[in-house]
């Protein structure tokens, strides 16, 4: 799809295993219940642990009122150390901390350019990501979350 990508520090790059057929897709079991800010686990599931190219359509995020007063309520606390905390949705790991080195306003507007929440390096917890050779980001737990551009 995206060709052979190699991406340099802090990007920790994996190997095409981590997405090999599992117990239930590309994981050992669906997403979590109680998802949220109140995100469709049917949605969730299919997308993350089904799929390898795609995602749920562009601006879904922006439908999550839950998700939209959060981030609005950090970004009104100014430039303090609050951020939103991201995880897997099938193992519940700590995937991603943002914003970090910019502004809830920064975030939100590069988010939306994009479709879909947007993180930078400094917001990745490498400990629990990978990025695959064609671009494609996983969790180790075999979670497709989108794509490195």
């Amino acid at each position: 799809m995206m060709g052979n990508k190699s991406f340099g520090p802090p990007v920790v790059m994996g190997d095409e295993s981590i997405m090999s057929k599992k117990a239930h897709g590309t994981s050992d079991g669906p997403v979590q219940d109680n998802l949220r800010w109140a995100c469709d686990k049917e949605t969730a599931d299919r997308i993350c642990n089904f799929n390898r190219h795609y995602a749920e359509h562009s601006g879904y995020f922006q439908t999550k009122k839950d998700y939209l007063n959060e981030a609005t309520k950090t970004e009104n606390e100014g430039e303090t150390t609050t951020d939103i905390k991201y995880y897997d949705s099938n193992s519940g790991n700590l995937l991603f901390s943002a914003p970090k080195g910019r502004t809830m306003q920064e975030f939100l507007v590069e988010s939306r350019a994009h479709g879909w929440p947007s993180f930078r390096d400094q917001e990745v917890n490498w400990e629990h990501v990978r990025v695959l050779k064609d671009g494609e980001t996983v969790s180790t737990a075999g979670t497709h979350l989108g794509h490195n551009l």
